[in-house]
């Protein structure tokens, strides 16, 4: 994690404690690394994020419920999340 900003590993090491088959929100990393007011850089980190298969960055949903962004699409996301055994249907 070298190449990273300060910021960066610290929002990507939050999300690798995030267990399989759960998700945290947006602002809950932000709280989580220190920084309750960063939710919005949260996103712009985990948009940026290369390593999308190490780093399970699908795990991060919005706080009013939607799935947010992803890198890789929201199809995508919601067929990771879907394999971890959430049921994506309640998110919007």
């Amino acid at each position: 994690m070298k190449r990273f900003t300060p910021f960066q590993r610290k929002v990507y090491r939050a999300v690798l404690t995030i267990p399989k088959g759960h998700v945290r929100t947006y602002k809950w990393i932000a709280e989580h690394i220190g920084k309750p007011n960063a939710s919005r850089a949260v996103g712009g980190a985990l948009n940026r994020n290369p390593h999308t298969v190490i780093i399970p960055c699908h795990r991060v949903i919005g706080s009013n419920g939607s799935l947010g962004g992803y890198s890789k699409g929201i199809q995508m996301k919601k067929r990771l999340l879907n394999k971890e055994g959430l049921d994506v249907h309640g998110y919007h």
